[in-house]
């Protein structure tokens, strides 16, 4: 009876550890708006804004941020847009809104679906992208495998992974230590132990990942920001309609996992001087830390690196800003 109780309770323990790691399937949901069939049948949802395709002289390719979607018009402000002749596209990445997750995804699928979704809104050779947060991380992928395809890029407070090789180990760990104690655990789980990613940021034991529980460490700056923001954009259920494993918890495996790439190793993707790239970073981002920001701004010369000053991580927000992003990337 001893042995037989605690074979039984070996068991439950086995069952609930199963259904407590394994993150439920995707709920599908079909699409209210556009979009396109990817090389490998699933579908990428997307929505235009600025001028008609047709009277654009620029086409902008806009990847969204940690759970945020493609009702975020980040330019949405300013009139450059007009003025320009600006035709912005954004688009739910793979597992966000309505598109179709991706259970292989990579910096590398994410750049190849962008490369297919310039090709069928028929954008010609080369358009531009512009990632903010965590979509600013994937701009590293698009320099990284589609670099012929770029007239230029943007990089809005992107993500770091702070086991990039060329940081020094100091300086990494010093950064990584100034983020909450939760933040740096859920890093953590991202890289050594992805299989837990699910069960870390949705058990009650431990505290989760703290945007995902909403205490992101936000600065001062981006809490006047967020007071007034008009939230119009994404409606909070949308982003993670499918579920929270494909779009949040899959961009931190793919954030914080191990990369094939070094992005301090990436060459200049303009050398003769026919488009730019350009990182944005606020000197008080409490998400982002600048320091590391700086360091990669120095490695890579061909990086033109602009830090806001008295700035946080929401700054794309302002009027002016969305103004300087747009100038740089077409003066």
């Amino acid at each position: 009876m001893f042995w037989e109780a605690i074979m039984a309770l070996l068991l439950a323990f086995l069952v609930w550890a199963y259904k407590a790691l394994r993150p439920p399937p995707p709920l599908v949901h079909g699409s209210s708006g556009p979009r396109i069939k990817l090389r490998d049948g699933r579908f990428l949802s997307y929505k235009e804004y600025g001028v008609p395709e047709e009277r654009a002289k620029y086409n902008i390719i806009l990847i969204h941020g940690f759970g945020s979607c493609k009702h975020d018009d980040a330019f949405g402000q300013s009139e450059l847009v007009e003025k320009l002749g600006v035709h912005v596209v954004a688009f739910d990445r793979p597992g966000y809104g309505e598109s179709d997750p991706d259970p292989k995804r990579s910096l590398k699928s994410v750049a190849l679906d962008i490369a297919e979704l310039g090709d069928e809104l028929g954008f010609g050779p080369k358009f531009y992208v512009v990632g903010c947060s965590m979509g600013g991380q994937l701009v590293w992928g698009c320099l990284k495998y589609i670099p012929h395809r770029l007239a230029g890029a943007a990089l809005l407070a992107p993500v770091i992974n702070y086991w990039w090789p060329s940081f020094p180990p100091k300086l990494a760990k010093t950064a990584f230590r100034q983020q909450f104690p939760e933040d740096q655990w859920a890093s953590r789980v991202a890289r050594y132990a992805p299989w837990l990613v699910y069960w870390w940021n949705t058990q009650k034991w431990f505290p989760p990942n703290s945007v995902i529980a909403g205490r992101a460490n936000f600065s001062a700056p981006d809490l006047e920001i967020l007071s007034k923001l008009d939230r119009r954009m994404c409606v909070k259920a949308y982003p993670t309609q499918q579920g929270v494993y494909e779009s949040l918890h899959r961009d931190m495996i793919v954030a914080f996992g191990a990369w094939e790439f070094d992005p301090m190793e990436i060459d200049d993707p303009f050398p003769d001087g026919e488009g730019s790239v350009h990182m944005w970073q606020g000197d008080q981002d409490g998400l982002v830390p600048v320091t590391l920001q700086r360091y990669i701004a120095k490695k890579l010369h061909w990086i033109n690196y602009h830090e806001m000053q008295n700035s946080g991580h929401m700054f794309l927000a302002l009027k002016t800003a969305q103004d300087d992003v747009l100038h740089s990337l077409f003066a």
